[in-house]
């Protein structure tokens, strides 16, 4: 066999990377190796990706709530988070807050890591002070080490993110003295550092600082522009500094600066908040004379402080100075003044301003009508009402419910309540769901004119279109007992609804409260005993109310049986139970027994005994304790406090 040639000679591979440990300098830190080399896996195991077969994607069969189409969840431990916020940092940046993040403190250990970079430059520090997940105390520090530098000087932007760091972990005070800090260090501070101190504290609404740093820039010599004076202005009166404020505008005149619209603006709204149009109208004055006359938005702006603080004279005044001046009012200053005048039952000038709206051929907000609706109700002027209804419909618009419960209340006022119940229909049909308020006026009008076959047929429409009849029962018969005339009237409302099945346990607590209330205890207990004997179950708050009707007749065994019967069902009796339990078991020496009642409402009650006022029971339970512990002579002193008291009694 003749011999074989040798193999051709193979050129070696070249890596395509290098990943070793790269030589360390002092720009560049050690970077350590990665996943791949000549573009091959180290381990192709531990990065092989299942292959699965998915359908194609269906919209419509997409459950949000499904765990399948939320993902695993995966948390990240806290140094993934803090790179993960890191990593738009600059690598040297990177660096030291990790140093940061690692020491916590600072110490030679933190300090030796920093010495490693041999010097940082300002846009350094600058970075490093704007990272927000760094110990606030760290940065400082780090701000103080960085200017100790050899050769170093801090510049203006290190300075300002200083200030805006103090400010960022709510040490505005000490952002305050950076200016001292920049004098001492040869910087002297300029406008702009002052703007970043009072742009910071204005939007805090800190008003007195706002002035400090004012003050303290004349200190350094340094005159606002008007754009930072009109920033200082604004903020001392929206903090109720005014007075402040028009001392700044008279610094302002002597360093002969000239006004703009904002400025008289800042100054004349926060003067009429204060109501001192005088002067508001001085300043208004000045402004055409100097600069140019208040536009359309300027009185707006007036209208609105003076409708905020609720002075509508001085809002009429400000509307005639505007006419005076030419000057057509807007829709937003049309409304803002006709629902003021509405709601300060002034609805005869609204509705000229209405009318003036109307000759403009101005859009009229329905919410407009719905004020001069309601206001006109309030004011018994039922008919003006219902023709702004139907103006308002011709004008292309459909009432809300309000309105319509608004109409609805006024005509059963004027006793109409046969057309407050076709508006009820109309709310129905147009399918605006009615609620309680909708057709409280109509049941207490039918109670008031004793048609209750109506009342009932009411109650009957309601339930049919699928309302919760339980409360709004409650609802009305609380909202009739709120008047003593008108117990007597619920009560037999109350009577005729009990033959139609309409009964729940909550309207027989209401009743039993505003009778016990009103000092009729013997009917309060004659409509315990009507519910104790029927198929309904009584409630804790009913037991409740029978245990201060028992103590109240002085059958203090009887009102300790419901006691009980409220311990063994596991409720908790009320605090005015407790009270009353208490000191009627007291006036029959039972002082074993308040002593029990006082621990039980103290283990299940918030707000304990002391929900009210001290008395027998208080006294007891202090007696007790003082007994039972040695101090007879203070438990005696205290006896004696409580047997004045019953004699006063």
């Amino acid at each position: 066999m003749p011999p074989q040639p040798p193999p051709p000679l193979t050129k070696p591979h070249k890596p395509y990377f290098f990943y070793g440990h790269r030589k360390p300098t002092q720009n560049r830190p050690t970077v350590r190796g990665g996943l791949f080399s000549n573009r091959q896996l180290l381990n192709p195991k531990k990065l092989s990706f299942p292959t699965t077969t998915t359908e194609p994607f269906d919209l419509q069969k997409w459950d949000p709530d499904d765990k399948n189409n939320q993902g695993a969840r995966y948390t990240k431990d806290p140094s993934e988070q803090f790179f993960s916020v890191a990593k738009n940092l600059s690598p040297i940046a990177r660096y030291i807050v990790d140093a940061f993040r690692k020491h916590r403190q600072w110490g030679p250990q933190l300090v030796a890591e920093l010495n490693r970079l041999r010097r940082v430059t300002p846009n350094l520090v600058t970075e490093v002070l704007k990272f927000p997940n760094v110990d606030p105390r760290l940065s400082s520090k780090f701000f103080h080490w960085a200017g100790k530098q050899k050769g170093y000087r801090h510049d203006f932007a290190c300075y300002n993110a200083f200030a805006y760091f103090l400010n960022r972990v709510n040490q505005f005070r000490a952002a305050d003295q950076v200016p001292e800090l920049m004098h001492m260090q040869g910087k002297p501070p300029s406008e702009k550092q002052f703007e970043i101190l009072i742009r910071m504290h204005a939007d805090e609404n800190r008003g007195l600082r706002v002035y400090y740093v004012y003050e303290k820039m004349k200190k350094f010599g340094v005159k606002p522009r008007v754009f930072l004076y009109n920033r200082i202005m604004d903020a001392l009166v929206k903090t109720d500094h005014l007075d402040l404020a028009i001392s700044v505008y008279n610094d302002f005149k002597e360093d002969g600066l000239v006004e703009e619209s904002v400025t008289f603006m800042i100054l004349i709204k926060g003067l009429c908040k204060a109501g001192r149009m005088d002067e508001v109208f001085d300043l208004l004055g000045r402004m055409r004379n100097n600069l140019c006359k208040p536009d359309v938005f300027a009185y707006t702006a007036m209208v609105k402080v003076l409708v905020s603080e609720g002075n509508l004279e001085s809002c009429l005044r400000v509307w005639e100075e505007m006419q005076r001046d030419g000057v057509h009012p807007d829709v937003m200053a049309y409304s803002t003044l006709i629902m003021a005048l509405c709601e300060g039952n002034r609805v005869d000038k609204g509705y000229e301003l209405f009318k003036d709206m109307k000759e403009r051929k101005y859009l009229i907000d329905r919410a407009i009508y719905g004020s001069l609706i309601e206001a006109y109700v309030a004011d018994q002027k039922v008919a003006s009402a219902c023709d702004l209804l139907k103006d308002l419909m011709d004008s292309g618009y459909r009432a809300d419910l309000s309105i319509y419960n608004s109409l609805i209340k006024g005509l059963c006022n004027v006793q109409q309540v046969d057309r407050a119940y076709k508006l009820l229909q109309v709310t129905i049909q147009e399918d605006l769901q009615p609620d309680f308020s909708t057709i409280n006026p109509i049941l207490v009008s039918y109670a008031e004119l004793k048609r209750m076959d109506e009342f009932c047929i009411l109650l009957a429409q309601m339930q049919k279109l699928g309302y919760w009849l339980i409360d709004d029962l409650s609802k009305f018969f609380s909202f009739m007992v709120e008047k003593d005339d008108r117990v007597t009237m619920a009560l037999e409302v109350f009577d005729y609804l009990k033959k139609k099945n309409y009964r729940t346990v909550s309207v027989y607590n209401i009743f039993m409260e505003s009778l016990l209330k009103n000092g009729e205890v013997d009917k309060a207990l004659e409509l315990f005993h009507e519910l104790n004997d029927s198929d309904l179950v009584p409630d804790s708050i009913t037991y409740s109310n029978a245990i201060l009707c028992y103590v109240e007749v002085g059958n203090i065994h009887e009102a300790c049986t419901w006691y009980n019967r409220i311990k063994e069902s596991s409720s908790v009796p009320s605090i005015a139970a407790y009270y009353s339990l208490g000191k009627g078991l007291s006036r029959i020496a039972e002082v074993d027994a308040v002593i029990a009642l006082v621990r039980d409402c103290l283990a299940h009650v918030t707000s304990g005994p002391m929900g009210c006022p001290p008395d027998s029971v208080i006294y007891v339970a202090i007696i007790y304790g003082m007994c039972k512990y040695g101090t007879i002579e203070e438990a005696r002193k205290v006896f004696a406090i409580e047997n004045v008291k019953s004699t006063e009694e």
